[in-house]
């Protein structure tokens, strides 16, 4: 594979993800965070863009000055650099606003004098010979684009080296994929600073006299892509984690439901909308769902019978001492006791005489009386004695 095929491919890659953070930018504009990333995803592809050989020439013939492409990719990577550090600022959160805001303006300050520098020592300076690949080490005592090489290799190390010791250091006070999004950054940071190393020693052979270019050509050159892209994929790791996570969690709630739902399908009002297809969104599924139970819970509410409940949960207590989980059996059987009870047309318990449903008022205690409904030997009890009594009738 030729190295502008790579880059192009890992420029795609972050193409395709600024596009998937564009669309959730839309529905949250106003959140700084999602705008850093989607920024910090656009520089980075227009980086692996710019810095691919084929298309180094080619800005070379546009503007017609011999490696004006060089600045250019410098301005880019600086411009990363100091993106990255400021949204590693807002992504750890700062309670002092004001320090957080002083320490952005300072990132980006700094690095916007670094490019102002990177334009103006390659104005003074003379690279009149197209150099696509080893111009840091070919112009390496050349005055003033010797300075400017060594500028942007030194804020791109301060920036490496800033990001790999936040990120090692943060990595260790959280879990889960913001762990894991940090110590992929910090991978990326150690890579890039890798990358510095490698350039630092091909170009000061270049001044002793030696030449080590193929470390800057070839060894350096393959890390840059790698590095770009462990740190926009560190960016990426929480929020997809924390969205899959949320996902998952949004599909047990609704599977554990479905005992419950099926439980009480009968009550469902024939008002409300069919289930809707599994293709159409979750979140939408899971809350057609638990409208169908409250809608179902209403109508069953004048068969709730106290004396089966006020059981039910004595014996639940006595075994398991767990409040929540006894009221949540209770619930259950009352249910259970219920449906039959309507569906053999039996009276309505006087309002005296009706237990109060409280599972339904929390998710989580809905979701324990479903399992209450599918799982519970006391309520599977309930049912078979109900089914019983109405059968003798």
């Amino acid at each position: 594979m030729s190295a502008g095929t790579a880059f192009l491919g890992s420029a795609g890659v972050l193409v395709i993800a600024t596009i998937i953070k564009l669309w959730a930018l839309r529905k949250n504009p106003k959140d700084p965070i999602l705008r850093a990333v989607c920024g910090t995803l656009f520089i980075g592809a227009l980086l692996f863009v710019t810095a691919a050989p084929p298309h180094l020439a080619k800005i070379n013939s546009w503007f017609a000055t011999p490696n004006i492409a060089a600045p250019i990719v410098y301005c880019i990577l600086t411009a990363f650099d100091a993106i990255n550090i400021v949204l590693l600022i807002h992504w750890r959160g700062n309670e002092d606003e004001a320090r957080t805001r002083r320490q952005t303006r300072l990132c980006l300050s700094a690095y916007l004098a670094v490019m102002v520098a990177i334009v103006l020592l390659f104005g003074l300076g003379e690279a009149p010979v197209e150099r696509l690949r080893d111009l840091d080490t070919y112009y390496a005592n050349t005055p003033f684009i010797r300075e400017m090489i060594v500028l942007y290799l030194a804020a791109h190390t301060v920036a490496a080296v800033t990001m790999t010791v936040l990120c090692w250091r943060w990595s260790r006070q959280v879990p889960g994929s913001l762990r894991l999004g940090l110590l992929t950054i910090a991978a990326g940071s150690s890579s890039a600073f890798l990358y510095d190393l490698l350039k630092y020693t091909a170009i000061m052979a270049r001044w002793a006299g030696g030449n080590l270019d193929w470390l800057s050509t070839h060894a350096a050159f393959s890390l840059a892509g790698v590095s770009a892209l462990l740190v926009a994929a560190g960016f990426l790791i929480p929020p997809i984690g924390q969205g899959a996570s949320s996902r998952w969690g949004m599909f047990q709630q609704f599977q554990r439901l479905k005992p419950l739902w099926l439980e009480i399908q009968s009550e469902i009002p024939r008002t409300c909308p069919k289930p809707m297809s599994w293709w159409r969104s979750l979140d939408l599924r899971l809350m057609q769902r638990e409208r169908d139970i409250h809608d179902a819970v209403l109508r069953l509410g004048p068969y709730f019978d106290a004396s089966t409940g006020k059981r039910v949960y004595e014996e639940a207590l006595a075994e398991h001492a767990e409040r929540r989980r006894a009221r949540g059996e209770a619930d259950a059987s009352v249910i259970a006791g219920a449906v039959i009870a309507k569906a053999t047309a039996r009276p309505a318990v006087s309002p005296e005489d009706r237990w109060m449903l409280t599972s339904t008022e929390d998710p989580e205690d809905l979701v324990r009386m479903s399992d209450a409904l599918a799982r519970s030997p006391r309520v599977q009890a309930i049912r078979r004695w109900a089914a019983l009594v109405e059968s003798r009738m």
